[in-house]
């Protein structure tokens, strides 16, 4: 049998040379934030997380190389291998990604060029990792996805205005996304040819290919409805949006070896760490090597929503240890019930423990996490995004959670500071029995799943996201599961041990 060939390098190519113009901005849009981070940053992080990509060059609009330079750093993408200035077209700015492409690699050689636009904050890893291995295959590979409205061509009549003079096929109809991807030699091959098209102009690059070498098949990746172009002034606030109300896998499970490493030695503190998530939680970090604070008031007397108490608890975590790494906030109250048949007691301990209680964590909590440049971990849950009969409170303060994320997400990022918020469906915890009664098991989440979930967040350098656990994550492999189980159950029989159980 023959060996498999050894895939190709992939070079992301994130091309930013937008200038804003369009969507009326004194800066490029792309420099804009969105969820704690420039638009240009989420894109970048997107290749920089791809175990597809080798590679990233950035090409940034001149006038703004040095701001980009700056993100890379302070982001520490370690994939960008060059910010370069780009052209003052698109296909200029191709060219000069080509020639960077060819002059890095040997004579003869050949790799993988994604060209993606820095305004597609959304891309998914499915997408990066469908097109890099189509390139496997094919010289190139566009994304599109159907289009869902009906395209029609129209002629001018003087001042009548226009008229349809055809309505394609929408069945055939696509609308084109990012990445495109090539070989190098397909694409330094198509731009050759047009070098001699004294009429040539192109807004993409496929149709580059399509054009001056018509024997090339372009394969189309099925994109995705998110992977949308920031363009327009009203596209920054659906992005936005979507980046809150979109469903943020957590990442990959990093397994027994890389918690122990990540984990050990690491200071978090925990309030509501008494039972439920905060205690799986405590145990487990415990369990990899971590110095844990569980905090409560039926056991330690901490009441979150008491200013005093959350610095007291900081300050000794701190005395102790030297450091605080990642502060943890589970503590909650959820009461049922109509709100005009709400007593202003019930009414003071919702907002309390559900609102200012997280304020007063995060405030006391930024001048040790700044020092660590470590995590602030909130919790919301799934009625955020649209409030629930009979339980207003609980659902309007889990809201403002995801607001307060992403807002101190953005506050705190030059102090690298990372702020996320866990968004687990029903789960079953003490809180949640005490207000719902018993409900089926098979229909909750453990608390200890949550819990393992929520230190891969901890772990991660994701910021200003909303990271949505679910019973069944259709994104994770069998063998994810089966890692994610096995370092559960290694921890908690260490724990047991422990305690003689």
């Amino acid at each position: 049998m023959s060996s498999r060939p050894v895939p190709h390098r992939t070079i992301a190519v994130v091309l930013a040379g937008g200038t804003g113009q369009r969507i009326g901005l004194e800066i490029p849009k792309q420099l804009l934030k969105i969820a704690g981070k420039s638009i240009l940053e989420h894109t970048l992080h997107i290749f920089e997380n791809a175990p597809d990509v080798d590679e990233v060059v950035l090409l940034m609009t001149p006038a703004y190389l040095e701001d980009a330079r700056r993100i890379v750093e302070k982001a520490r993408l370690r994939k960008v291998t060059d910010v370069l200035a780009g052209g003052s077209t698109r296909s200029e700015t191709t060219l000069i990604a080509i020639r960077a492409a060819t002059e890095r690699l040997g004579e003869g050689e050949d790799c993988n060029l994604l060209f993606h636009d820095a305004v597609r904050p959304l891309l998914s890893q499915r997408v990066v990792r469908e097109c890099v291995e189509s390139l496997e295959r094919y010289q190139a590979v566009d994304v599109a996805i159907p289009s869902s409205d009906t395209v029609i061509v129209t002629r001018t009549h003087g001042d009548d205005g226009e008229f349809i003079t055809e309505v394609p096929d929408r069945s055939r109809l696509r609308r084109g996304q990012t990445p495109q991807g090539f070989r190098l030699s397909t694409i330094r091959a198509a731009y050759e040819r047009a070098a001699a098209d004294p009429f040539f102009q192109a807004t993409d690059d496929c149709s580059v290919v399509v054009k001056y070498l018509p024997d090339v098949p372009v394969h189309v990746v099925t994109g995705d409805d998110y992977n949308m172009k920031v363009t327009q002034p009203v596209d920054v606030f659906i992005a936005d949006k979507l980046f809150q109300l979109a469903s943020h896998a957590a990442p990959a499970q990093a397994g027994e070896a890389a918690y122990r490493e990540q984990l050990s030695g690491k200071t978090m503190v925990v309030f509501g760490g008494s039972y439920g998530i905060g205690a799986d939680i405590c145990r487990i970090a415990e369990g990899f090597g971590a110095r844990v604070f569980a905090l409560g008031r039926s056991t330690t007397g901490t009441h979150v929503e008491n200013l005093d108490h959350v610095e007291e608890a900081l300050a000794r975590a701190y005395a102790e240890t030297g450091r605080i790494d990642y502060v943890v906030n589970t503590a909650g109250v959820l009461r049922v019930g109509r709100l005009a048949e709400t007593d202003n007691e019930t009414i003071r301990e919702a907002l309390e423990v559900n609102y200012l209680a997280p304020v007063n964590i995060a405030r006391a909590s930024y001048k040790y996490l700044s020092e660590t440049e470590g995590q602030l971990l909130l919790f919301t849950s799934s009625s955020y995004t649209r409030g629930r009969a009979e339980y207003s409170l609980y659902s309007s303060t889990k809201a403002a959670m995801v607001n307060l994320t992403q807002a101190l997400a953005d506050e705190w990022a030059e102090d690298g500071i990372r702020v996320n918020c866990v968004n687990p469906e029903r789960t079953a915890t003490p809180m949640r029995t005490k207000a719902f009664g018993r409900e089926p098991q098979d229909s909750l989440l453990t608390s200890e799943s949550v819990a393992l979930t929520s230190l891969d967040v901890l772990v991660s350098e994701m910021t200003g996201h909303v990271i949505d656990v679910r019973k069944q994550d259709p994104t994770s492999s069998p063998a994810q599961r089966s890692g994610f189980e096995a370092a559960l159950a290694s921890v908690l029989i260490r724990t047991s041990e422990d305690q003689g159980v």
